[in-house]
C-alpha cells in the first residue's frame, strides 16, 4: 500500500476546505477624497514579487488571473502558484497584498489564491520565457 504523502493542507492550513479560496489581505481603506493610484502602479508593484525559486517575478509568470483597482482604492487579485505544493504557497499571497498595499493610493487589498484554470508556461511574458530559456 502506498501512503500519500502531504496534501495541499499540510502547507496552507487555511486551504483545508477545497473549493474555498485562501484570501491574504493588507493595508486598511483609503481617507475620503484620497487619490487613488491606477492599475500600472499596482503591476509595477507585483513585479517586485517573487517566488524565491524561480527568477522571474510573478506577474509576468502569469501568476496574477485577474486585478481590479475600485474607486475606493481597494485592490481585489486572483492569483495562482506554479503548483499547489508551492514551498511559499502560504507565504506568497500575503506577499502580493503587502506589496500592492504598500504603493500609495491604494487602501485595501484582497488576495484569493486560485486554482482554476490551471497555471501553465503559456501565460508567462515572452520576457519571462527568454529569462528561464524556454525558447
Amino acid at each position: 500500500m502506498i501512503e500519500d504523502g502531504p496534501g495541499l493542507a499540510d502547507f496552507m492550513p487555511n486551504a483545508a476546505t477545497p473549493g474555498e479560496p485562501v484570501v491574504a489581505r493588507a493595508g486598511s481603506p483609503l481617507p475620503g477624497g484620497a487619490a487613488v493610484a491606477g492599475k500600472e502602479a499596482a503591476i509595477a508593484a507585483l513585479r517586485t514579487v517573487h517566488d524565491p525559486e524561480i527568477p522571474v517575478n510573478i506577474y509576468d509568470l502569469g501568476l496574477i488571473y485577474d486585478l481590479v483597482v475600485n474607486s475606493d482604492g481597494t485592490v481585489r487579485i486572483e492569483m495562482t502558484l506554479t503548483a499547489p505544493a508551492c514551498p511559499v504557497a502560504g507565504e506568497l499571497p500575503v506577499w502580493v497584498a503587502e506589496a500592492v498595499a504598500g504603493v500609495d493610493g491604494f487602501g485595501e487589498v484582497v488576495v484569493h489564491l486560485v486554482w482554476e484554470p490551471q497555471w501553465t508556461v503559456d501565460r508567462m511574458t515572452d520576457e519571462a520565457k527568454l529569462a528561464l530559456d524556454l525558447f
